[in-house]
């Protein structure tokens, strides 16, 4: 595979993998080829390394002593649980916001909400949405904080999302309704809001997961 400059070939890494989780490729137990995935991206065994401890670290790998690295569990529950733990770790930063309600900061939200509201497609709304949620990072997450949200997101790269043609419309009211909370100085508003939409998530992706065969549907009695 052609190396693309400007991205960590560590990242490059973990990217795939995650792809790999996604698809199906790799499942819950399966072990990690190492070696094969240096030699299908190009790279060396360093960078696989380094993106094996971030993974562990994020929770989609486990390794063991001479045995390798393992995808771990990967089933309905571990994706709702993924949702909804950037859903509280959001709210965290969101609340603060309105607690803060400074009106630069909602300036700025109200701006990137406008363009999400007149976004014709997701390719439009997406780079609007993202930036919201960088403005209340930025201004309301801790270095510690920051860092647990962008862990909780190594699972869902935003790749993913494009096949979900309609999310625009299901996820707008989730942002319209954070921007109310935080202008209004309601930090218990902005944490539900956050905590809505990654119920919206949650239901998206498992349902994407199903239709690609990843997960299993329920057992019936």
């Amino acid at each position: 595979m052609p190396k693309k400059y400007g991205i960590k070939e560590k990242d490059l890494v973990v990217t795939h993998v995650v792809d790999l989780v996604l698809t199906g490729k790799l499942r819950s137990g399966d072990r990690l080829d190492r070696n094969e995935i240096a030699a299908r991206l190009g790279v060396s065994r360093v960078p696989v390394q380094e993106a094996v401890v971030q993974l562990e670290h994020d929770g989609i790998l486990t390794t063991r002593y001479h045995r390798g690295a393992f995808v771990q569990r990967f089933d309905e529950a571990v994706v709702r649980e993924h949702q909804e733990l950037y859903g509280v770790l959001c709210g965290l930063a969101s609340a603060r916001a309105a607690a803060a309600a400074d009106p630069a900061v909602v300036s700025e939200l109200e701006q990137q909400t406008q363009a999400m509201r007149t976004s014709r497609d997701n390719l439009e709304f997406d780079p609007h949405a993202r930036e919201f949620r960088t403005i209340i990072n930025t201004n309301y997450a801790g270095p510690r904080l920051q860092a647990t949200i962008d862990s909780s997101q190594t699972l869902i790269p935003p790749s993913f999302w494009d096949s979900f043609p309609g999310h625009r419309d299901e996820l707008l009211t989730t942002y319209e309704a954070e921007l109310s909370a935080i202008r209004s100085g309601r930090p218990d508003a902005a944490r539900e809001a956050c905590a809505q939409r990654a119920g919206m998530h949650s239901q998206l992706m498992v349902a994407e997961l199903l239709r690609r065969g990843v997960l299993s549907p329920p057992a019936i009695d």
